[in-house]
């Protein structure tokens, strides 16, 4: 499901590979909550797009994921407004109007409709934004527009995270070659549905809105849905994609099954590489950690013993102390709700068993699966041998530096 990277991968490119033909990009220091760092970035169609989103499940959302989902209703969108250093969450209605006036600020600037603007925000929640870092900024922000400013943009994004996350694809659609870029930004505050994490996907690829939508749901649900660093959801979950048809191929829709097909698969590439990029940026993570639950009765089952396992803070602790700790593994599985039988059991890490029929294999088995656990990436595989159906989950380990960096977040 997820993409097979090395932890200390460099996760960002540069240049003309990270372009889109019809699409470009800029960050500027605005001095939202800090100084000398980019934090407002812009991404601007020269046509509008067709538009699909995907938010946050939280039942409190922010202003700007409550205007985002009122204007994608039209399927359409242009420009994409980003900050970080404040969610602009939990702030009633001065924060809606602080969203729409953002906007506007930036569609007069890109002379454009206000509703094809998108907005998105990330950082301290139930703080006000300020309008002046904002005016002072919007000039120059539109003036730096170029087609190889997502870098910077992904950079401007960022709030805990370490590196910038950047995924390019070229495709081709009948004949036409296209791209699809990817940026992303996400930490903490990382667990479905779906994390604390931004991504924005930008194709030239002519598509209809029904096909894009479905596309971008179900590419969300079998990636940004399946990881986690923390088990928090946040308030401003938004996953934004714009088609904006520029690159000429013939069109995307259901009487084009094979070009579909294509674009489908490339976009879950897409997805689950940035995916992948955030759990290994998971604040204080030093091991990148897939678990695996096969045997199932149910799909659904097996992603509940999956999930609840991946979320265990004994089970990610033990991860860091490469501690392995099995008997953890089957006290989560056994509350997460999924049915099994433990005398049924066998849980390995990567090829090294270490339980059968719910029992342990003894001290040899523990020694090898702990020099498993010494890698940066390994796979938890838990057998139920009670059905066919299996789900996994992308999760990391649970260090000290991630309280660390979480004790004085604001501050």
């Amino acid at each position: 499901m997820f993409s097979q990277t090395l932890f200390a991968k460099q996760q960002n490119r540069s240049g003309v590979f990270m372009r889109v033909k019809g699409f470009s990009a800029a960050a500027v220091e605005a001095g939202i909550r800090y100084e000398n760092r980019l934090d407002l970035g812009l991404i601007y169609s020269d046509r509008p797009a067709v538009t699909a989103g995907v938010f946050t499940t939280n039942r409190v959302q922010a202003a700007p994921v409550l205007l985002d989902k009122k204007r994608l209703q039209k399927g359409q969108a242009q420009a994409i407004l980003v900050n970080s250093g404040n969610a602009n969450a939990c702030t009633g209605e001065e924060g809606m109007e602080f969203a729409r006036l953002t906007a506007d600020m930036a569609a007069r600037e890109l002379a454009i409709e206000p509703e094809l603007v998108q907005v998105a925000s990330t950082g301290v929640i139930g703080e006000p934004l300020k309008r002046a870092p904002f005016e002072r900024a919007m000039p120059g922000l539109v003036g730096a527009l170029s087609r190889d400013g997502f870098e910077d943009l992904a950079r401007a994004m960022m709030t805990t995270d370490t590196r910038p996350k950047l995924v390019h694809r070229t495709i081709a659609l009948d004949g036409v070659l296209g791209s699809i870029l990817g940026v992303a930004k996400g930490a903490g505050m990382i667990m479905p549905n779906m994390a604390t994490m931004l991504c924005f996907v930008l194709t030239d690829a002519r598509i209809v809105f029904p096909v894009l939508r479905d596309i971008v749901a179900k590419g969300v649900e079998e990636s940004f849905n399946r990881i986690t660093v923390d088990g928090d959801t946040s308030t401003n979950d938004t996953v934004l994609v714009m088609a904006n048809g520029a690159a000429g191929n013939d069109w995307l829709e259901e009487d084009n099954p094979g070009a579909v097909a294509t674009f489908r698969e490339t976009m879950e590439e897409v997805f689950s590489e940035l995916a992948t990029m955030i759990v290994a940026d998971g604040e204080g993570a030093t091991r990148l950690v897939t678990i695996r639950v096969e045997g199932a009765r149910e799909r659904e089952a097996a992603l509940d013993a999956a999930r609840t396992i991946a979320n265990s803070p004994l089970v990610k602790t033990a991860f860091f102390g490469q501690d392995p700790n099995w008997g953890r593994i089957m006290a989560a599985l056994g509350r997460s709700g999924c049915f099994f039988h433990p005398d049924r059991v066998s849980i390995s890490f990567d090829d090294v068993m270490m339980v059968k029929n719910g029992l342990g294999l003894g001290p040899e088995a523990e020694r090898n699966a702990a020099r498993v656990m010494r890698q940066k990436e390994f796979t938890v595989y838990v057998q139920l041998n009670d059905g066919v159906e299996c789900g996994e989950i992308l999760t990391c380990d649970l260090s000290d530096e991630y309280i660390a960096i979480n004790a004085d977040y604001r501050s």
